[in-house]
């Protein structure tokens, strides 16, 4: 890891600078994918299967059998950890949810507002090197809570065109409807466009690489929503001296090992701590079996020394780091005053792998500083918050002449009319 002292603030935005590709190099790619999946339909989608996961399938839908057969080879401690998992989740995730507002804003003018959930919602699952089952749990549980009918997953096969067991055990688990075995740009576009096999779903939600992100965003120039723009994942953690250099490095390799394209930094007011933490990386990187992927990312990633707090808070604020861990005596301080993280995480004993599997709290967060104005997946991403309201005559009569003002002063007449024909019966 690269260790940067005291770096000008002029050159805060080259340190910090992500190791992703810019949209315009990705582009091209997922703009001829998304033309031959809504032109082609699962022809295209079967094609590229072929290409980017080297198999070919007799039908991307999993059928029943293949859920049951699957679910059997779960070990029977991995079901059980996946169910207090999910137990934490829907219990964080439940504790979110709102009553109806109601209110009188002038004396016969009833507002409302009420939350409705979206009808048809698309998981995007990675696999690949590691397929992500806790994120099936992040994106269904809420989702299942919310009340949406639809909710279709789409996740890349392996080379025997399967997904993985504890996938499709997730899935089952929480109440998913569909299962797609389709990753990459296609399932993307496969959930915008709608094909024989894949339903057009409203909104599209989950992480995955620099492709699937451009290709979320893409999605959204074709009517569909998404979550957020998530993709390789990222940790910042700041320390100072008295902070455990093991549990440091610990912390920033479970994110290296995520993938290549992935990025850890620490901020420290310790030169001490920084050279112990690197001592650490070092040591625990030569044990890891995902060693070469966590390797890549590592030279990616920083230590970066700064004078004081005050520093490292303007520094974290300007990166907006999607994972933001604190071990610092003065942890209040920084809990107070971060304004752009995805999740905080406090404390010498709280590692970021807990927010990635049970604490409760939702993994699929922004990255690439997205954090500066997306908040991470929640109860309220699976809904629509809708408002209500109803008038009575009296009402009418209190707030009509302010409405015929205002409309005759933007030029809209036909705006005044509505609510002087009104007037004039009532009057």
């Amino acid at each position: 890891m690269q260790i940067i002292n005291n770096p000008n603030k002029s050159d805060w935005s080259q340190v910090l600078k992500r190791p992703t590709q810019t949209v315009g190099d990705i582009e091209a790619t997922v703009i001829q994918i998304f033309e031959d999946v809504r032109e082609n339909g699962d022809t295209a989608i079967n094609t590229y299967t072929s290409k980017f996961d080297g198999v070919s399938l007799a039908s991307q839908l999993v059928t029943p059998e293949e859920i049951e057969k699957a679910i059997a080879t779960v070990p029977e401690k991995l079901q059980k950890a996946i169910k207090t998992a999910k137990h934490n989740i829907e219990v964080f995730h439940s504790a979110q949810k709102t009553n109806k507002i109601h209110i009188e804003t002038t004396k016969g003018v009833q507002c409302w507002q009420e939350k409705r959930p979206i009808q048809k919602v698309g998981l995007y699952i990675p696999g690949g090197t590691a397929p992500l089952f806790s994120t099936v749990l992040m994106l269904a549980v809420p989702a299942q809570i919310a009340g949406c009918k639809e909710i279709v997953l789409c996740s890349p096969p392996n080379k025997k065109g399967e997904l993985a067991p504890e996938i499709l055990f997730a899935a089952q688990l929480c109440g998913v409807t569909k299962i797609i075995k389709v990753g990459g740009i296609q399932a993307v576009a496969g959930l915008t466009f709608g094909t024989e096999t894949i339903p057009q779903v409203y909104k599209i939600f989950g992480p995955g690489n620099q492709f699937v992100t451009v290709a979320k965003q893409l999605a959204t120039k074709f009517g569909v929503a998404i979550d957020m723009p998530a993709g390789p994942s990222e940790l910042l953690v700041v320390a100072d001296e008295f902070a455990n250099a093991a549990y440091i490095a610990s912390d920033l390799l479970s994110q290296a090992e995520h993938g290549a394209d992935s990025q850890v930094i620490l901020v420290s007011t310790s030169t001490d701590l920084i050279n112990k933490v690197s001592e650490e990386v070092e040591k625990q990187l030569e044990v890891l079996p995902r060693k070469a992927i966590a390797e890549k990312a590592i030279a990616n990633s920083k230590l970066i020394y700064v004078e004081n707090d005050d520093l490292a808070l303007e520094l974290i604020n300007e990166y907006g780091p999607e994972h933001f861990i604190v071990c610092s005596k003065n942890e209040d301080f920084y809990v107070d005053h971060i304004e752009n993280a995805g999740s905080v995480f406090i404390g010498d004993y709280t590692p970021e792998s807990a927010g990635d599997y049970a604490s409760g709290t939702n993994h699929t967060l922004p990255t690439n500083g997205f954090s500066k104005a997306y908040s991470g997946v929640n109860l309220d991403s699976f809904s629509k918050s809708m408002t209500f309201q109803k008038i009575s005559k009296e009402g009418i009569l209190n707030i009509g002449e302010t409405i015929e003002l205002m409309a005759e002063a933007e030029g809209l007449h036909a705006h005044k009319n509505a609510v002087s024909i009104r007037l004039k019966d009532l009057k």
